[in-house]
């Protein structure tokens, strides 16, 4: 399970740090703490209804009532990012990602690749082991296929988690180096499967999300979990 830290600082999200500090980070931090958390994710939903076959995926925010914008699929079934320069709203758009898969139609190199296409270009920041991580293996994922799974999502509600904005208030300026936003996303993922079955989870995801002046957000990493 994914760890709450009591405070953080803009440079546990890559802001201001040297190349091998970020490395150490995507390592130890990310890597140890969330690939674990996604794998539960796929893994928990459906197990007690499907033996061997059930793998679900597990300034102020905007309202509990809004949702991710929708958008157009690509290389599967796996959304296409959106044209948004608010990490919030992006966030919430990459949660939603983040959250569906469609094994009928998307083989596990499709769903990796689309998601691939939500990273930052900058690979001081980007993480992409983080993300890639949510994707089970090939042998789970054929089963899943065989099982005709499939999951969508819906987003409640993202904001910036109070430790991030206390770090923010301390060092304005840090900022402005990578310009990197700690988003915290919830929601619900409902997964089905052959023979009618399905199921629905809540999900929570906090999101490193690269947000340059007069650029398009990018995902950068999904984050330790950082409550409030």
């Amino acid at each position: 399970m994914p760890k709450r830290f009591p405070s953080i600082s803009l440079s546990s999200y890559g802001v201001g740090w040297s190349a091998n500090k970020r490395i150490a980070i995507v390592a130890i931090v990310v890597t140890v703490l969330l690939v674990i958390a996604a794998s539960v994710a796929w893994l928990s939903g459906s197990d007690q209804q499907v033996q061997d076959h059930a793998a679900p995926a597990p300034s102020s925010s905007p309202s509990s009532s809004e949702t991710a914008p929708r958008a157009a699929a690509v290389a599967g079934s796996v959304l296409k990012p959106p044209q948004i320069a608010e990490p919030v709203e992006y966030a919430k758009s990459a949660a939603q990602m983040l959250w569906s898969y469609n094994t009928n139609d998307t083989t596990r190199d499709q769903q990796l690749a689309g998601m691939r296409a939500w990273m930052t270009e900058e690979t001081a920041y980007s993480d992409s082991v983080s993300v890639s991580g949510q994707v089970p293996d090939p042998v789970l994922w054929s089963r899943m296929a065989d099982q005709d799974q499939h999951a969508t999502a819906s987003v409640t509600e993202g904001h910036f988690p109070s430790a991030f904005k206390a770090a923010l208030a301390d060092d304005p300026s840090a900022i402005t180096e990578a310009y990197i936003y700690v988003v915290t996303v919830n929601g619900k993922q409902q997964i089905a499967w052959k023979g009618g079955g399905s199921g629905a989870e809540e999900r929570a995801v906090t999101l490193a999300v690269q947000c340059r002046p007069d650029h398009d957000c990018a995902l950068a990493a999904i984050a330790p979990n950082v409550t409030q």
